[in-house]
């Protein structure tokens, strides 16, 4: 293989892994967009003015980890460098993660 090719190949490598990257980040922030729509939904169905707004707050803070994985999701599909592309999807599997524990918190105090 000449160096051309290898360089060719070794360039073709890292653009799938950063295509790679961005989608898990895609995927994260469609999770949690989903999270915050489930949450919000609960915390609209809650009657208990005792517990609305912890149905709420929660529901605000899926919606708050929904908007950081979006963010991380268009960091990583900007991301000049495939270290720079993997930290963006983690840090949007992350932010997902935290929009699943909201939905599921308010989903517990709601009826």
């Amino acid at each position: 293989m000449t160096i051309n090719k290898a360089l060719l190949a070794l360039a073709l490598g890292m653009a799938l892994a950063a295509c790679s990257n961005a989608d898990q980040a895609n995927s994260s922030a469609e999770g949690a967009a989903e999270a915050a729509a489930d949450a919000q939904a609960a915390a609209n169905q809650t009657q208990d003015p005792a517990v609305a707004d912890t149905a709420q707050v929660a529901a605000d803070d899926a919606a708050a980890a929904a908007d950081a994985a979006a963010d991380a999701a268009a960091q990583a599909a900007a991301a000049g460098t495939d270290t720079a592309a993997e930290h963006a999807a983690d840090a949007a599997d992350h932010a997902e993660t935290k929009a699943e524990e909201a939905k599921d918190a308010a989903e517990e105090v709601a009826p």
